[in-house]
């Protein structure tokens, strides 16, 4: 069953104040300060490149990436996290904020904040754009989250249907394929 583009959820502007916002308090956070931002691809890479431009040069900030499989062509988490591609930094002794797109489950964000945690950073921080806190089945604790949302599928910036919708710029609820 395919999925289509359904009703406007999160309007471009209200997600370009919300980024700023969010910009705005890790640099008051972070002011001066080194920062690795770990980039939990696919679906975060273009909140990741708007929170970073953001933050601009008021903090030292260093980019890395980190892969992860926990859906597949799902809607729905398989519970299952599997890593495609790990870091290439050692973040022994630095601060780290892991930026991912969606809180779901909270599966994904505790399985990538464990595996980071056990590396030794100085410090490690969450910021997510979206969270679905009626979803939770682990607890994770986020320091920077931009909306608290229903429990909807949702596609656009940088959310997915099956690679599909990534590229549009605000977020919509994925409806059924009629």
């Amino acid at each position: 069953m395919g999925y289509v583009k359904g009703r406007l959820l999160i309007s471009k502007e209200e997600i370009e104040e919300k980024v700023k916002e969010l910009g705005a308090q890790i640099c008051r956070d972070y002011k001066d300060k080194k920062v690795i931002f770990v980039c939990v691809l696919k679906g975060a890479v273009v909140f990741y490149t708007d929170l970073l431009r953001a933050i601009g040069d008021k903090v030292d900030a260093r980019f890395d990436f980190l892969a992860i499989s926990s859906y597949g062509a799902s809607t729905k988490s398989s519970g299952i996290v599997k890593i495609q591609k790990d870091l290439s930094t050692d973040i022994h002794g630095e601060n780290v904020i892991i930026v991912e797109d969606i809180l779901d489950s909270g599966l994904s964000l505790s399985y990538i904040s464990n595996l980071l945690r056990d590396r030794s950073p100085k410090s490690l921080e969450i910021c997510v754009l979206f969270d679905k806190k009626e979803r939770r089945v682990r607890p994770v604790d986020v320091k920077y989250c931009g909306f608290t949302i229903p429990d909807e599928f949702i596609i656009g910036y940088g959310l997915d249907c099956a690679e599909q919708f990534r590229s549009l710029d605000a977020v919509y609820i994925a409806e059924p394929e009629e």
